[in-house]
């Protein structure tokens, strides 16, 4: 069993996200320039101020903690505790005026998510869990809810444009099997199935800050995530993840995706 996340660390992440939601909620639905990024992603100056304010928080009373963050780099990914940040999560949502992007913060200890905070700035809403913490929003009790067969299920995923070959066809076939299939939502999606409105997530082609505070997320609410092949995620997983409030959804999932 993982030990629980020391409460002051809970305290802490709570204060990173502070942090960068008040530089996101500066920029948001403003004039804003984006550069494009050399994985054809776009990045802004809120992201960057968002992840630097974020980092000097850590720098000031963690220093022997490990930062993984999408705008500045890597540091220290070898210790025991490792923060994983990504000051904005759906930075097109985020430029074009769609209040669904969030922040998130992760931390691992020893390579396995042990929390997460997944903060949506322009919503004012707050999902938190992780190890000996049940997932709440905004402090109330968040919960995911029963849904066994694929054929009720609501399933989201970014874009399908994330999917090609193989796994585009596997996709279909996990959204041929279920009820609806929504997309758009970046983070967002999570965040409502562990609170029980959407059943089911699946996704490819992210990066550790996109998933690592949303493992916490989810499983303290009840639900699973891992890769596709059913294993947990950690330090060097690829970036295929599925999420889902039932267990046996997860299960059907995987079969489908599988083939």
């Amino acid at each position: 069993m993982t030990d629980p996340c020391p409460d002051a660390l809970v305290a802490l992440a709570h204060r990173l996200a502070d942090a960068a939601g008040a530089v996101a909620r500066r920029h948001f639905r403003t004039p804003i320039a984006a550069d494009t990024k050399s994985n054809h992603t776009p990045v802004t100056i809120a992201d960057r101020e968002a992840e630097q304010a974020m980092r000097a928080i850590l720098a000031a009373e963690r220093p022997q903690d490990g930062i993984l963050g999408e705008e500045h780099g890597t540091a220290g990914l070898d210790r025991e505790y490792v923060w994983v940040l990504d000051p904005i999560d759906g930075t097109k949502s985020f430029m074009t005026g769609r209040p669904l992007f969030g922040t998130l913060i992760g931390l691992m200890r020893g390579g396995r998510p042990v929390l997460g905070v997944v903060d949506h700035p322009a919503l004012g809403e707050r999902w938190v869990g992780g190890a000996g913490h049940p997932t709440a929003l905004n402090g109330r009790p968040a919960r995911v809810r029963p849904c066994a067969d694929a054929a009720d299920a609501i399933l989201s995923a970014t874009t399908p444009d994330m999917f090609a070959g193989a796994d585009a066809a596997a996709f279909r076939r996990v959204s041929a099997a279920c009820k609806y299939t929504l997309y758009g939502s970046d983070c967002y999606a999570y965040s409502q199935l562990a609170s029980g409105f959407i059943d089911l997530v699946v996704e490819r082609d992210l990066g550790t800050w996109d998933w690592a505070a949303l493992v916490p997320v989810v499983e303290a609410a009840g639900g699973v995530m891992t890769d596709w092949q059913g294993r947990p995620l950690a330090l060097g997983s690829p970036g295929e993840v599925v999420a889902a409030g039932d267990p046996a959804l997860h299960r059907r999932a995987l079969e489908l995706l599988a083939g």
